[in-house]
């Protein structure tokens, strides 16, 4: 592969200075030298049919993409209630793209072709056209007007969360360097007051709960999160140290966590772990994910993980936040209902946790 790498970027090198002779070649004609003419009309037609071929090969690769390496991400995996309207808006967004990206290639290499310099042959010129500057300005202008109006209805539905009417469940995700902690606002749904400066680890008071707060007793603290199927969360989101982000891709949603603010994030998620697991294209990716661990397997048990994959939700970090950022990440549990009260009773609140 080395050799191969060197060979390419060799080829490369040679490219650039071929195209830089004959930038300078083209430097000096007309200043005095007997050949004037830039390049021949066998010259200006290879490189019109080289045009055509680059063409082809920009569809071929395009076909092909689509063909080997599958469809949008993630687009058949949404696990939350907005899910749906997010793909939706990305797939018109790539079409849309797409379309162009198609259309104005096909005119850019057309034309290059068509033309050509031809002896005797002059460019006709046209000091402007009314008719095609209103088209390429007010079909780019309804077109993007349409995305970004869709986009923000789209936005609009995921974050205005009616707290009293749809009575979310209220969780905060708390960032630091390199690891996540959740925190349920208890019995009462409502999350105490914190600050880092009240972080006392002496006490076991890792968040910085106001230990004073009627409200912060029965909070419960957690590495692994834990969301009922079927009902809104509404999460708060803070970081102790450096600039975080929350994105838990299969519910499509994402979040900075913003050191000295609390922001907030919210959705409904509809697919529990167990359900996902079912799902064809999440057992083909485990699949291949466990063939490639078996190939390194020697690898990955000597650095201690699980040989054998299995899918979970993840709640992971999307900003560079420091040297383990690749791993700074949390297993999400979507449950039943039924399973998540289960679970809850066997947390301890934050007033039995905390060393008096």
């Amino acid at each position: 592969m080395t050799a191969l790498l060197t060979i390419i970027i060799v080829l490369f090198v040679a490219i650039a200075l071929w195209q830089m002779v004959k930038i300078f070649d083209l430097a000096q004609a007309g200043s005095g030298s007997s050949n004037n003419q830039v390049a021949t009309d066998k010259d200006n037609k290879i490189n019109g049919y080289l045009m055509l071929g680059f063409l082809v090969f920009i569809y071929a690769i395009t076909i092909a993409s689509f063909m080997y390496l599958g469809d949008l991400p993630l687009v058949s995996n949404s696990a939350s209630e907005h899910g749906s309207g997010l793909d939706n808006l990305m797939i018109i967004s790539m079409i849309v793209i797409f379309f162009v990206q198609t259309v104005t290639q096909f005119l850019l290499h057309y034309f290059a072709y068509k033309y050509r310099g031809e002896k005797g042959k002059k460019a006709l010129f046209y000091a402007d056209n009314n008719t095609l500057e209103a088209i390429w300005t007010i079909i780019p202008v309804i077109v993007l007007a349409g995305l970004i109006i869709y986009g923000l209805f789209t936005w609009n539905d995921i974050m205005n969360i009616d707290v009293e009417e749809d009575d979310p469940m209220i969780v905060e995700l708390y960032a630091q360097q390199f690891n996540w902690k959740a925190r349920y606002g208890g019995d009462d749904n409502t999350l105490g007051q914190a600050n880092v400066r009240l972080i006392d680890l002496d006490k076991a008071n890792i968040l910085g709960l106001d230990e004073e707060d009627p409200n912060a007793q029965d909070d419960i603290i957690v590495t692994e999160l834990h969301l009922p199927a079927g009902r809104p969360v509404l999460f708060k989101m803070r970081s102790q140290d450096v600039l975080h982000s929350a994105y838990m891709p299969h519910f499509r949603a994402q979040m900075n966590c913003v050191p000295g603010m609390v922001t907030q994030f919210g959705f409904t998620p509809t697919v529990t772990t167990e359900e996902m697991r079912q799902n064809p294209d999440i057992q083909q990716k485990v699949i291949n994910i466990n063939e490639l661990r078996r190939e390194r397997s020697a690898e990955i048990i000597e650095s201690g993980q699980d040989l054998v994959y299995e899918f979970d939700y993840l709640l992971l970090c999307n900003k560079i936040c420091g040297k383990s950022h690749y791993n700074m990440q949390m297993k999400i549990i979507v449950e039943t209902q039924e399973e998540f009260d289960a679970w809850m009773k066997e947390q301890k609140t934050f007033a039995n946790t905390l060393i008096k």
